[in-house]
């Protein structure tokens, strides 16, 4: 065991004994953290935890971080276990001096990231709680809150560990790093002039409330359901199953019309006869219109059905017919139209009412004929 003594890097006094000792640390505190882990996880699933959804999901946001919290933490009690020096030493030798800065400005790191990804797991705490209390609200505009204070948060996170980690390593105070982010953020924000405009888009969006997630709006020849509104676009499916992106700078500017919010549906339609009825039969057609729809499923009071025998069209007799339907369920409402269509029908058979349909009338004068041939057709 006599070569574990000697020096593994020359002029270091870094031995093979050294690295054994330092790596037994590591493991040992990868091991641990990873027990530590499956501990917590294990606790949040047990049964007197399963009404406490916010204590589970505490849990498991801690739990996932440990083993590399641990790891860093190994290292460092490893290096201190053994005296490890980060300056130089008596003789001033600079190899050590240098390496002691390195590694620790590589610890520095290394705890920052381990602290960065423990506030960045829980994070998903605090989503959970926002979600649980907006769940609970009627409105579904605070819902799509939640997941943007959530990426806002974590998108935080990030950049102070970034700024913390440039700190270390380039020995300069936080106050100065941010005045260099900020001379250099005038450049970044001409370059993403567009993302920026897509940001304050959706600020807009949320404060004005067109629309919450789950209304299906019809914008920009688009028509479906929003699925999720973010930072930069907003997601829609359309009722062709296709999923359209349209940032949100553009979306603040459009006209959306928002199909979901509709207290009804409408149906305007024109039940068109032959010239030929009779004026008792015109009106026993406006009749039996008006019976079909007398108290009609989905009426609404103060909206009654609308029956006029309203126009001369060119080649019929128009009956203007409007009716709404409550609520406004599209399904159910062409249910009711399959029905009404079909009971009109029947109806206007066995009285002898005829609909109309365009016709044309064609005279063709034959030659040596002496009167004019009339077809039609």
């Amino acid at each position: 065991m006599d070569f574990l003594q000697e020096e593994a890097i020359s002029g270091t006094g870094v031995t093979w004994a050294n690295v054994l000792i330092l790596l037994v640390w590591v493991v040992g505190a990868v091991l641990l953290g990873k027990l530590t882990q499956i501990v917590l996880d294990n606790v949040g699933k047990q049964k007197r935890l399963e009404g406490h959804s916010i204590m589970q999901v505490f849990l498991k946001a801690i739990g996932r971080p440990v083993p590399f919290l641990f790891f860093a933490i190994g290292v460092r009690l490893g290096l201190l276990y053994l005296g490890f020096s980060f300056g130089a030493d008596e003789a001033g030798d600079k190899s050590m001096s240098l390496l002691g800065n390195i590694i620790q400005d590589s610890l520095s790191v290394l705890f920052t990231f381990a602290v960065a990804f423990f506030v960045y797991s829980l994070v998903d705490v605090l989503d959970h709680f926002i979600t649980h209390i907006t769940s609970k609200t009627e409105t579904k505009m605070d819902d799509m809150m939640a997941p943007m204070v959530r990426k806002s948060l974590r998108i935080v996170i990030v950049v102070l560990a970034l700024v913390q980690v440039a700190s270390s390593l380039s020995d300069q105070p936080i106050p100065s790093i941010l005045a260099g982010l900020g001379v250099g953020g005038l450049a970044v924000a001409l370059a993403a002039q567009e993302t920026i405009k897509n940001f304050f888009g959706s600020l807009v969006i949320f404060a004005d409330k067109p629309f919450e997630l789950g209304d299906r709006i019809m914008v920009g020849g688009h028509d479906g359901p929003v699925e999720e509104v973010g930072f930069r676009s907003t997601r829609l499916r359309t009722l062709d199953g296709h999923l359209v992106t349209i940032p949100n700078g553009e979306l603040a500017n459009m006209m959306i019309q928002n199909i979901g919010k509709r207290p009804y549906i409408k149906r305007a339609m024109n039940v068109t006869i032959t010239y030929d009825t009779p004026p008792e039969k015109v009106q026993q057609a406006v009749d039996i219109l008006k019976e079909l729809l007398d108290n009609h499923e989905g009426m609404n009071a103060d909206l009654p059905p609308r029956v006029y025998f309203n126009d001369f069209n060119s080649c019929s007799l128009n009956i203007l017919v409007i009716y709404w339907y409550h609520p406004p369920e599209y399904w159910k409402f062409q249910e009711f139209n399959e029905k009404l269509n079909m009971e009109l029908l029947r109806r206007y058979n066995d009285a002898g009412i005829e609909f109309a349909f365009p016709t044309q009338t064609l005279y063709v004068n034959t030659a040596g004929s002496s009167a004019d041939d009339q077809v039609s057709g």
